[in-house]
């Protein structure tokens, strides 16, 4: 899985609890609907990492779907294409438009080669928990990454 060897699997072990995953590679001049492997009737979250000359970046977590909290369900995303797919291609970033649109712009503008994608279906899991918990790990690992930074100032 593409996870390892971008070295985020020790940072979101939690997301080994999801089989049901995939990944895709998207370049500025690719159609995001094409190339997006995502399901359309499944709700998770995904993870997008950025390589920009030769270097990679996590730039988004995202999550598609929530629980319904009277009938405990999970309502997965019905408009456009459905799921998590929906949420990838025609979710709004960078104002009111379309990932489909604004990846390639912001892809020229700040010179990324391509941007990954990994997506996981959270199955039973409410996908709004499962973001806010990468969030957090996310934020710890910034934490860890500059703490030595911080020693050397001092």
């Amino acid at each position: 899985m593409f996870v390892e060897t971008l070295n985020y699997n020790a940072m979101f072990d939690l997301l080994n609890e999801y089989p049901n995953n995939g990944s895709f590679k998207f370049k500025s001049t690719d159609s995001l609907n094409d190339v997006c492997n995502a399901p359309t009737n499944k709700s998770g979250v995904y993870i997008v990492i950025a390589f920009i000359g030769g270097e990679q970046e996590l730039i988004y977590i995202g999550r598609s779907g929530k629980k319904d909290k009277k009938k405990g369900v999970i309502v997965h995303r019905k408009a456009g294409l459905g799921g998590i797919k929906d949420r990838i291609v025609n979710g709004h970033q960078f104002g009111k438009i379309a990932r489909k649109r604004s990846w390639p712009l912001e892809m020229k503008k700040n010179a990324i080669d391509h941007l990954l994608v990994l997506w996981y279906d959270t199955e039973n899991d409410d996908p709004v928990v499962v973001e806010h918990q990468l969030l957090i790990e996310y934020e710890l690992s910034l934490i860890h990454i500059s703490e030595p930074t911080r020693h050397s100032l001092i």
